[in-house]
């Protein structure tokens, strides 16, 4: 990234002057726990050209948009909020596009970029696909549901937990999938780490108090990418 400006941007902490851009890429940064200076060092600048981007009126070339969404993992639509009301995937394939495959590490980095994910399971009346609000909790993915939730009925079977990111900007894209056993989280030590790890209340409101585990016996993700 080059161009930094010498312009003394505010201190972290409010949103004042901040546009929608800046205020999308603070919100990101702080999820993951990064610095300025952290994100800077993964995107190739530094912390004052981070600052300037949250806290102005700035018009990043689409090399820094593409470098910042990705170490942020999230797409381009998602950080310049160009994909809201737009049905992604419809962009045409680039040539030289190939599907890459990711491995654990990176697969493992990429889960704790978001905040929710979908929660496959099989049900009496077959299998069923719902979104959740989860948190990574060392090798483990926990999410919170009702007692009575299709998703704690599973307890004890085989299910999956994916995540993805779509970007029509650069028509590329990454998924990731966890498999494994899915068990009720009884102990209270656990509970209690987990109710602090917890970023949010689920969204979709209500009594949901009661936490779910999935420890993964394979993570596996692909990306696809290309050339041009």
């Amino acid at each position: 990234m080059k161009g930094t400006p010498s312009t003394h941007p505010q201190r972290s902490g409010g949103t004042t002057g901040r546009t929608d851009l800046g205020r999308r890429l603070a919100a990101h940064r702080e999820a993951l726990g990064l610095s300025r200076a952290e994100l800077g060092r993964m995107c190739g600048a530094d912390a004052t050209y981070i600052a300037y981007l949250e806290e102005h009126a700035a018009s990043p070339a689409i090399g820094t948009l593409i470098r910042v969404a990705h170490e942020l993992g999230i797409s381009v639509d998602d950080l310049t909020g160009a994909g809201a009301g737009r049905v992604t995937g419809r962009s045409t394939a680039h040539r030289d596009t190939a599907l890459v495959p990711l491995d654990e590490t990176e697969c493992r980095r990429l889960l704790n970029t978001h905040g929710v994910g979908r929660i496959a399971v099989f049900t009496p009346e077959g299998p069923a696909v719902l979104p959740v609000n989860y948190v990574v909790a060392g090798p483990e993915i926990a999410f919170r549901t009702s007692a009575e939730a299709v998703t704690a009925r599973a307890a004890g079977t085989e299910a999956a937990f994916e995540i993805d990111t779509i970007d029509d900007v650069t028509a590329t894209g990454w998924s990731v999938l966890a498999v494994g056993e899915l068990a009720a989280v009884a102990d209270p030590d656990e509970l209690r780490r987990l109710n602090t790890a917890a970023r949010s209340h689920p969204w979709a409101g209500g009594p949901r108090n009661h936490w779910m585990k999935l420890t993964p016996a394979r993570v596996t993700g692909r990306r696809v990418v290309h050339d041009s």
